[in-house]
C-alpha cells in the first residue's frame, strides 16, 4: 500500500535508474493540465532530494510555460515488470536553458544531442510509493530513434528556428521563455 517519504532512498533511486519511461505532470492556475511521457534515459537523480531531466525538442513546451507561474511538478514512474510499484515524486521545478550558467554542468550528464531544449531541475518535497497491482506487464524492446535522428539532421540554428515557431508558447498561449534574453 501507499507510503510517503521526505526523500529518495537508495532502493528507490535504483528503481528509477532501471526505468525506461516516466511521466511529468504540470499545471498553471488556469489552462490545460499537462501530462507527458518521457524516455531516452533523460532522468538523472542528483541526490536524495534533487533530480534533473533533459527535455528534448518536441512539438510542445507545456512544462516550461507552466512552471513560470506555478513551479509544482509531479514525476511518476511505474514498474511494468515482475515486482509492482508506482513511484511519485512531488516538488518544485525550474527550467535551465542553453543561455543559463548551469547548462554545461547538466549537459555532461546526458548523451550529446542537437535536440536538447532545456533541463528541468526539481527539488523533491515528497516521495510516495503505491502498490501498482493494476499496472499491466509490458516488455521493453528499445528506445525509439526517431527524435534523435530528426534533431541530428538539423543545425543548431534550425533547431532554434523550430523553437521560435513551435515552442514559444503553450497550447493555451502562455509564454515558455525558450528564447528569452
Amino acid at each position: 500500500m501507499s507510503e510517503k517519504f521526505s526523500e529518495l532512498s537508495s532502493s528507490l533511486t535504483s528503481f528509477i535508474e532501471k526505468q525506461h519511461v516516466f511521466f511529468v505532470g504540470t499545471a498553471r492556475t488556469t489552462g490545460t493540465v499537462n501530462l507527458s511521457p518521457k524516455g531516452m534515459n533523460s532522468l538523472k537523480i542528483l541526490n536524495s532530494k534533487e533530480l534533473v531531466w533533459l527535455n528534448y525538442t518536441g512539438s510542445g513546451n507545456e512544462s516550461a510555460a507552466h512552471i513560470l507561474e506555478n513551479p509544482r511538478m509531479t514525476i511518476m514512474l511505474c514498474s511494468f515488470e515482475k515486482k509492482p510499484l508506482i513511484l511519485r515524486l512531488y516538488g518544485q521545478a525550474r527550467a535551465v536553458h542553453p543561455r543559463d550558467d548551469q547548462w554545461d554542468e547538466y549537459l555532461k550528464l546526458f548523451p550529446e544531442s542537437t535536440g536538447a531544449r532545456q533541463f528541468f531541475t526539481m527539488d523533491i518535497d515528497l516521495v510516495q510509493t503505491s502498490c501498482g497491482f493494476a499496472v499491466p506487464y509490458y516488455e521493453f524492446i528499445e528506445d525509439r530513434e526517431a527524435l534523435v535522428k530528426w534533431s541530428n539532421q538539423k543545425s543548431g540554428e534550425a533547431i532554434e528556428d523550430y523553437w521560435q515557431e513551435k515552442n514559444q508558447h503553450s497550447i493555451d498561449g502562455f509564454p515558455t521563455e525558450i528564447l528569452k534574453g
